[in-house]
């Protein structure tokens, strides 16, 4: 009969701490996916507006409408119902109700706008600002507070400014 023969301790042992040297040294390179995607995410919401905002301006300077404040801008639906938003200078006002039309996305106002909120059933969070000019703040469901997207609508003398946090260590 032959001998059978399998690994001794000492050589079990030195794979099992290659493997754990494997695994601390990747590990960090996996860990902070979650920040990245909702990095990527505010950023993809930042350029969803700026693409709405072009082709709201662009109705606007159609209309002849761009150059004034609160002007009601037509951007779709059917002639019996259309869908019509109010804009300053053209670009989409700061407000829940104009950017879910103009960017076809569904809002939840979080408790004075804590991105953690639980209510509701939309991927987004917005909170608006009364200061002038309008601002809102938007996040992801469940991000922490620091990850969000400010939009500030445009002015006589400003176009709309878009502030993405896109760190994913505060993501």
């Amino acid at each position: 009969m032959q001998k059978q023969q399998g690994f001794t301790l000492i050589e079990l042992v030195v794979v099992i701490i290659i493997l754990g040297i494997l695994a601390v040294t990747a590990a960090p390179k996996f860990i902070n996916l979650q920040g990245d995607a909702r990095a990527s995410a505010l950023s993809g919401m930042k350029a969803a507006i700026q693409g709405a905002n072009t082709l709201v301006y662009s109705k606007a300077a159609l209309a002849g409408k761009e150059k004034a404040a609160t002007q009601t801008v037509t951007i779709g639906g059917t002639t019996t119902t259309p869908v019509t938003i109010v804009t300053q200078y053209g670009y989409v006002n700061a407000l829940k109700v104009d950017l879910e039309k103009a960017l076809d996305v569904t809002f939840d106002v979080g408790a004075d706008g804590a991105p953690t909120a639980t209510t509701g059933t939309a991927d987004w969070i917005i909170k608006a600002n009364s200061a002038t000019p309008k601002t809102v703040e938007i996040w992801q469901k469940g991000a922490p507070a620091a990850c969000k997207l400010t939009y500030t609508e445009a002015t006589t003398t400003t176009i709309p400014t878009y502030v993405a946090e896109t760190d994913a260590s505060k993501c």
